[in-house]
């Protein structure tokens, strides 16, 4: 007979092997000894019987460090192996853009490429997905248990790479496994919200409800699917303002494919150089305190869910939410960089708030968003403004402007633009051609003053279609070479030598690069503001051994400018010659039609 969970009853034993019964658990902690009996015999048989001490540590599962985060985003919390096949890991983060990375254990001090393949938390071994913050369980293959690896890690087979790791101890003492702890993950099903404002007219929306001390927040954004979507807290409450703004810019991943929402600080109205600018907190010395909940893209809207506490805890970067009275928050959208970080926008109207729009998170049913973004078309992009070159210049001024929207910068370079960008001698990013020997003079209206990040722009040349090398260090330094432009200090780095008073092509009203045909007809639209000061000087010649292909570029920022191609003189003499061979022949065979057929008159009337 067996005593069951409730310590009153009993229940006839069956076969068992290796198994303790159910019903056993209870008797560990409340009774000094087992043993099997039959009491139908005339006399009470005793099969067996175990002694149990009074101070017996029972198997059970072990909590273990989270993992140790060394790329690609991976981290979560504390693991525990729940028994002796079986991982328990919780609040999961990683990117999933490793090519070939999989759970990976194995025996050393550290992990290597002698490791084994665990199948992950539904049993497959294809290459690992991206995770935002899941509790997922995985189990060893095989035969294999704790007892007999020293580390579980994410590891990259085809680059050989450990992502991030956790030890095993040897003192384990878990449950066997007998698959008495499989989980099913729990997956959150999408809330019905009583709150939603408009905040971008039929481009974004928000919806909201307060969870004990954190605020659930989905943003639904008629987008492309590399640009953001960002809200948050205004920088001066009262008025719409974007810098010393606390906002979450929310994106899809297209290199990871994952979801992301990021915690950022808006310092300056420029791209973050990593101390100034649209900045995510983690990289200006804060943390993420962002956690992403589901995201979704369809019919060209991306909507994404996350939560962040209320009171974070970090007084720098990050404002507490007030539930007590209206507060004044923003919105934009615009373009991701290579780095999937926001680029500062250009503010067109119609991609950020304007007004002050004040929220009370603490409502209950306000809800005046009356149309789904899922029910609007998909708006056909304007045409753009063919390349601008010159070829035959020597002296050039560079002065910033605004990038002409869907017409300009974006759709001529194909990369991404921040808002502003490189306009040499009064054309937007004109592409260069000079020749190699030859001199070339720039005179440089970019701004003088570092503590200004959103106007000081020094001027170089380099072969980064990038640009920005003041933000470089390490291996991502030496992947780009300056020609002209920069120093470098006796420990390597460099330093900016083409800078200048601040000029700016700026809106006389709005931005109409949608409505205006033609970039000559644009620029009437926008008016030069020059500080006081002088410009900056750089003069080049251009090395003969060059590249074909350069790149004017800002020192603090990227993508502003764009390509040099460098020639040499004979080619240039060449293509002169052809042109001036070309024009003269075709004057002589003019003539000498002319000629010929006036001869040809003559004749017929003698």
């Amino acid at each position: 007979m067996c005593v069951t969970e409730d310590a009153n009853t009993t229940i006839l034993l069956l076969q068992y092997f290796q198994i303790i019964p159910f019903g056993w658990r209870l008797g560990l902690a409340i009774f000094e000894k087992y043993s099997v009996t039959d009491s139908y015999l005339p006399r009470q048989v005793d099969f067996g019987e175990v002694f149990i001490p009074p101070n017996l540590d029972v198997p059970k599962p072990r909590v273990l460090p989270e993992f140790k985060r060394l790329a690609h985003g991976l981290r979560s919390s504390n693991i525990s192996v729940l028994d002796a096949k079986t991982f328990y890991i919780p609040n999961l983060h990683y990117d999933g853009a490793g090519p070939d990375a999989y759970f990976w254990v194995g025996n050393g001090t550290e992990p290597n490429i002698m490791g084994i393949k665990v199948p992950n938390e539904v049993g497959s071994l294809e290459p690992l997905r991206g995770y935002q913050g899941e509790d997922i369980e995985i189990q060893l293959p095989g035969s294999l248990t704790v007892y007999d690896i020293d580390w579980l890690s994410v590891w990259c087979v085809e680059y050989r790479h450990n992502f991030g790791h956790v030890f095993i101890p040897k003192d384990l003492d878990v449950p066997p496994a007998l698959g008495q702890t499989k989980i099913t993950t729990t997956t959150t099903p999408r809330p019905v919200y009583a709150n939603c404002r408009e905040i971008i007219p039929d481009k974004l929306q928000v919806k909201w409800e307060l969870q004990g001390e954190y605020i659930q927040i989905e943003l639904f954004g008629r987008i492309a699917e590399d640009q953001y979507m960002a809200f948050g807290l205004s920088g001066a409450n009262g008025r719409a303002q974007m810098s010393q703004s606390d906002v979450v810019v929310a994106f899809y991943d297209t290199n990871a494919r994952v979801f992301r929402a990021e915690d950022y600080f808006i310092s300056d109205l420029s791209q973050c150089d990593g101390q100034h600018g649209a900045c995510p907190d983690n990289r200006i010395g804060g943390r993420n305190d962002v956690i992403v909940l589901s995201g979704d893209r369809k019919n060209n809207v991306t909507s994404i869910r996350y939560k962040r506490l209320i009171q974070t805890n970090e007084p720098i970067y990050d404002f507490a939410i007030p539930l007590d009275r209206e507060v004044s928050v923003i919105a934009a959208i615009g373009p991701l960089n290579s780095l999937m970080e926001a680029n500062a926008h250009s503010h067109t109207g119609n991609d950020h708030t304007i007004d002050d729009v004040r929220i009370n998170f603490s409502a209950r049913n306000d809800h005046s968003c009356k149309n789904s973004l899922y029910s609007f078309k998909d708006e056909s992009g304007p045409k753009p403004w063919p390349a601008r070159k010159i070829d035959n210049e020597t002296v050039f001024t560079a002065r910033i402007g605004p990038t002409g929207g869907k017409r300009g910068y974006t759709p001529l370079t194909g990369i991404p633009s921040w808002g502003i960008a490189w306009y040499l001698n009064d054309q937007l990013i004109p592409e260069l051609t000079v020749q190699r020997g030859k001199t070339y003079e720039f005179f440089v209206e970019g701004g003088d003053d570092p503590a200004q990040p959103a106007r000081y722009h020094p001027f170089y040349i380099t072969d980064s279609p990038e640009g920005g090398i003041g933000q470089m260090t390490g291996l991502e330094l030496s992947k780009q070479k300056a020609y002209a432009g920069v120093e470098f200090d006796k420990d390597g780095n460099p330093i900016p030598t083409a800078f200048g008073r601040y000029c700016e092509w700026t809106h006389r009203t709005i931005d109409q690069s949608a409505q205006i045909e033609t970039f000559e007809e644009y620029m009437k639209t926008l008016i030069l503001d020059c500080l006081d000061g002088e410009p900056g000087y750089l003069n080049w010649t251009v090395p003969m051994d060059a590249p074909d292909l350069l790149y004017y570029q800002c020192f603090t920022h990227r993508n502003l400018g764009w390509k040099i191609n460098v020639v040499d003189a004979s080619a240039s003499a060449a293509l002169q010659l052809t042109l001036t061979t070309v024009i003269v022949y075709t004057i002589s065979a003019v003539f000498s039609l002319f000629v010929t057929q006036n001869i040809f008159s003559l004749s017929v009337i003698a």
